[in-house]
């Protein structure tokens, strides 16, 4: 079994911008590099990952490209696309060849009504048929209803919901989150990881223990075969250190799951068949 974490980051803070940090994270507002991460997957038994952009530019595509061909672990690359400008994005693309498996822009709460848009759902058509999956974050009812729009327009895109599509752990809530995540689990192509993000991440004050039930509700939703785990490194260092994040949320899976095949689809095979990794058809 190839173990998978589907979700970090790299980044040299001199060398990009990064409008999402501000000074309640400047405990990670310093370089993180492929050393720096190999060290850590090699103590948790991760064998491969998924790189994934966390700045919306061009040069965060060439920046990505070139940290993974520094790190041999990395199994896939999840690049940016100006996606609400699908001329743009396109140029983008064809700029970046076949580098990416996956694409992704910071949506933060913008209502992604551009989503439902001719030459976007042509866009996003064009991605699938060439295998690329799309990851976004939707948080509220009105992105959840057009990211499903989305995914009955274009039933062959693969979309991954990252960071448990934001749970509200911080305030121990439960709706209007659970009710969101059965909506997008109802679409086929749509998967989920199991990580947590950086606006949870910045609420909380302590790494928290009451995940639990919110990975249960995931599985039930979902299925294990639609899961994946991931550390989103080095964010996830506001909380906790990797080896602590990714064995507390390696082990609520494995409380959540019922057999091996389950366990492991999450901690790899979904990852390894939604972004198309090395040695993947």
């Amino acid at each position: 079994m190839t173990v998978i974490d589907a979700h970090h980051h790299f980044w040299r803070v001199a060398a990009q911008d990064q409008p999402w940090r501000d000074d309640r994270h400047d405990a990670i507002a310093r370089d993180y590099t492929p050393d720096d991460l190999a060290t850590e997957l090699a103590a948790a038994g991760v064998d491969q990952t998924i790189l994934i952009q966390s700045v919306d530019e061009s040069a965060e595509n060439d920046r990505l490209v070139r940290s993974a061909a520094e790190a041999p672990y990395v199994g896939a690359i999840v690049g940016w696309l100006p996606l609400s400008d699908p001329a743009a994005a396109r140029a983008e693309w064809k700029r970046s060849g076949d580098a990416f498996h996956g694409v992704r822009c910071l949506v933060g709460r913008d209502p992604l009504e551009w989503l439902s848009r001719l030459e976007t759902v042509e866009l996003f058509t064009d991605l699938a048929a060439a295998g690329v999956s799309w990851d976004v974050v939707p948080v509220t009812a009105e992105q959840t209803a057009a990211v499903i729009g989305l995914a009955e327009a274009v039933p062959d895109l693969r979309i991954i919901v990252d960071h448990l599509g934001r749970p509200p752990i911080d305030s121990g809530g439960w709706e209007p989150w659970a009710t969101q995540l059965a909506h997008l689990a109802a679409s086929p192509q749509v998967a989920l990881k199991v990580s947590l993000g950086i606006d949870l991440l910045t609420a909380l004050p302590t790494w928290p223990d009451e995940v639990d039930r919110y990975v249960a509700w995931a599985v039930e939703c979902f299925g294990a075969d639609r899961l994946m785990l991931a550390s989103n490194w080095p964010v996830v260092l506001l909380r906790a250190s990797y080896q602590d994040a990714w064995s507390a949320l390696r082990s609520t899976v494995e409380r959540n799951v019922t057999t091996p095949d389950e366990l492991a689809a999450v901690l790899g095979g979904t990852a390894a068949h939604n972004y198309r990794t090395k040695g993947q058809p």
